[in-house]
């Protein structure tokens, strides 16, 4: 189950890293957008850590 949450984890940490990518080399890019998509994209990764640590 441990396994599941992390690999999901770690999708969603490659498809936000895709979003900001698309975002921030777009004409009229959002920063705002980009902001929150960056600290979704760091919360992810402190959460993947965790699992890590503890798994």
């Amino acid at each position: 189950m441990v396994e599941a949450h992390l690999k999901a984890l770690q999708k969603r940490h490659a498809e936000l890293d895709a979003k900001i990518h698309k975002e921030a080399t777009h004409a009229a890019r959002n920063e705002h957008a980009i902001r929150r998509m960056k600290e979704q994209k760091l919360h992810v990764k402190e959460e993947i850590e965790k699992l890590r640590a503890t798994g």
